[in-house]
């Protein structure tokens, strides 16, 4: 019911900037929220941030916190996620979810995302 396409990601050199975009195909993400997880290799998959639509509330992993910083544009059922100052640990696959959010839900963990992007690939060489 929600398709997900990520873009954006890339090889950037640590201290760098890159800006991920998250776009969902429903007609509109109220009640939902868009959130950025991230996989490296042997890793878990790992929560980065996420936004309400209905209200743009924001939330960060503490490991992104002033670096990242996550918004959405209503009218393009798109999410950004612009990252700044990145260091070689950001590394990663990174995935856009939709969680549908009418109920209270544990915005952090992958398991209340009911959509999934393809994932797109970061990379920060050192």
């Amino acid at each position: 019911q929600v398709q997900l396409v990520e873009s954006g990601g890339g090889l950037v050199q640590a201290g760098g900037s890159l800006r991920l975009s998250c776009t969902a195909s429903a007609r509109t993400l109220s009640n939902y929220a868009l959130g950025w997880f991230r996989q490296a290799p042997g890793k878990e998959r790992q929560f980065v941030a996420a936004i309400t639509w209905n209200f743009g509330n924001r939330y960060y992993a503490d490991s992104v916190e002033g670096r990242f910083t996550i918004s959405r544009d209503s009218a393009k059922n798109t999410a950004y996620l612009q990252m700044n100052s990145l260091e070689p640990e950001d590394t990663a696959v990174y995935y856009c979810g939709a969680a549908w959010t009418a109920t209270q839900v544990q915005i952090e963990s992958q398991y209340e995302y009911q959509y999934w992007g393809q994932g797109t690939q970061v990379t920060v060489s050192s």
